[in-house]
């Protein structure tokens, strides 16, 4: 027997049985949770975008203080015990 008609057979015995009854209220509780996933996810998303512009805006005032793309000032070692 391959996997595929083992879960078939499966499949099929759990079908013969009654099937279980469902909450009443069952439709109004995934509404309400799938609600709260959203607002979560969406305040999750706020906060990385947030996040993300605040680390823009450091990185950016970081840069205009330290410059660094210019090159560093030269200097030579002092000549001693000429």
């Amino acid at each position: 027997m391959t996997r595929h008609e083992h879960r078939e057979d499966e499949v099929r015995r759990m079908l013969e049985f009654p099937h279980p009854q469902v909450p009443r209220d069952l439709a109004a509780r995934a509404v309400e949770r799938g609600t709260r996933l959203l607002h979560r996810d969406r305040a999750v998303r706020r906060a990385l975008w947030v996040l993300l512009g605040v680390a823009v805006i450091a990185f950016a005032v970081w840069a205009s203080v330290a410059e660094p793309w210019r090159a560093p000032p030269v200097t030579t070692p002092p000549l001693e015990g000429w």
